[in-house]
């Protein structure tokens, strides 16, 4: 074994982790690659050619860099714990009027799960993954930081991810942008790979289309959901929707009603199969209940302390004050925010360092 340990590094077949692999490879570390297998597009119903990480394409890409490169390569097959977990949450939040975030629940429960369980099967030290985003110890926790590349920065996804885990976690891309990284790659030889174009879509979810996937998974949905009301908070009757779980607090586009000016999902009332729509300004709102929460940088907050709170992946984030109330954060906006969608993340920062996130809640 190399003095510098053993590492399992996950290979998507992306430029990202193969440049993160092959760089701790050259740095001296005994590296194995290892493709998680997540998802087949044919158990979705879909036409469409497979694309990103669990794509066939991808795993063999994976295995040929590794093989180029001399060190072993592993596919685990993890549909049914990824599908069991994951996609029954995102169908089960949607019904339930939320607006879930696979990613995070991905992470947190399933990846780096499987990650270490694999590493301790093959007596593997640490595990590595081309997250753009930091680790250090401080204060005998590990804590995450932002990437140096912030328009690449992956920390949001990543605050779920526990100080267990995170004692293991290499992160070596944190330091780069994301042009040198493709340009490593093409001092590599490996052109195509620098060239692969990148999925922003969830990975399970065929062209992007939610509504579709939930209409596959669930056999009459539309049918049992079409029909209801969209309302205002008053309880004014606007007009008739396709199914409750077709839409998200904050959405605008899509809603296929004509009102004379622009409206917007303030809220998605489940049981009674009600949309409420207001105007712009009636989504905005200066505090949250944050549910489910993992702190990263502290063990607790039990005074208020300052943060920039982000509650979706590219929002820039507002400063708020943040402190631990039982089983929930509370979180008190300086300024409103707009589109607070319950389901989603909400992430704090100090800095640049990742305080902790968790999930927004109704009440």
């Amino acid at each position: 074994m190399s003095k510098l340990g053993r590492v399992l590094v996950a290979m998507s077949g992306g430029v990202d982790s193969s440049v993160a692999a092959v760089m701790l490879h050259e740095q001296g570390y005994e590296v194995i690659g290892i493709t998680m297998k997540t998802w087949d597009y044919a158990s979705s119903g879909s036409s469409s050619k497979e694309t990103g990480c669990c794509s066939l394409d991808s795993i063999n890409d994976a295995r040929a860099l590794a093989v180029s490169y001399g060190f072993p390569h592993y596919i685990l097959d993890i549909r049914e714990e990824f599908g069991n977990f994951v996609i029954d949450n995102f169908v089960e939040e949607y019904l339930a009027g939320r607006t879930p975030n696979p990613c995070v629940l991905c992470n947190t429960h399933i990846k780096w799960e499987a990650l270490i369980k694999r590493a301790n099967h093959l007596d593997c030290e640490f595990i590595a993954t081309g997250h753009y985003a930091n680790i250090r110890e401080e204060n005998n926790r590990k804590i995450i930081s932002k990437g140096k590349d912030e328009s690449k920065d992956q920390s949001y996804v990543l605050w779920g991810v526990s100080q267990a885990n995170l004692s293991r976690t290499m992160l070596p891309l944190g330091k780069f942008h994301k042009s040198e990284i493709k340009q490593m790659a093409i001092d590599m030889g490996q052109v195509a790979l620098a060239a692969k174009s990148e999925s922003y879509e969830i990975c399970f979810v065929p062209d992007n289309d939610y509504r579709a996937f939930l209409n596959n998974k669930v056999p009459g949905l539309a049918q049992q959901v079409a029909g209801g009301n969209f309302v205002l908070q008053d309880g004014t009757v606007l007009g008739q929707h396709k199914g409750y779980p077709f839409y998200t607090v904050g959405q605008r586009k899509g809603l296929e009603i004509a009102l004379g000016e622009p409206m917007f999902v303030l809220d998605i009332q489940p049981d009674k199969n009600e949309v409420v729509l207001g105007k712009i300004g009636e989504l905005e709102k200066q505090e949250a209940i944050v549910r489910g929460f993992n702190l990263v940088k502290y063990e607790n907050i039990l005074i208020p302390i300052d943060s920039l709170t982000k509650i979706r992946y590219k929002d820039k984030g507002t400063m708020s004050s943040i402190v631990q109330e039982a089983d929930y954060m509370k979180v008190d906006f300086y300024s409103p925010v707009s589109g607070l969608a319950p389901g989603q993340s909400a992430v704090f920062y100090e800095g640049n360092d990742l305080i902790g996130g968790g999930i927004i809640s109704k009440q």
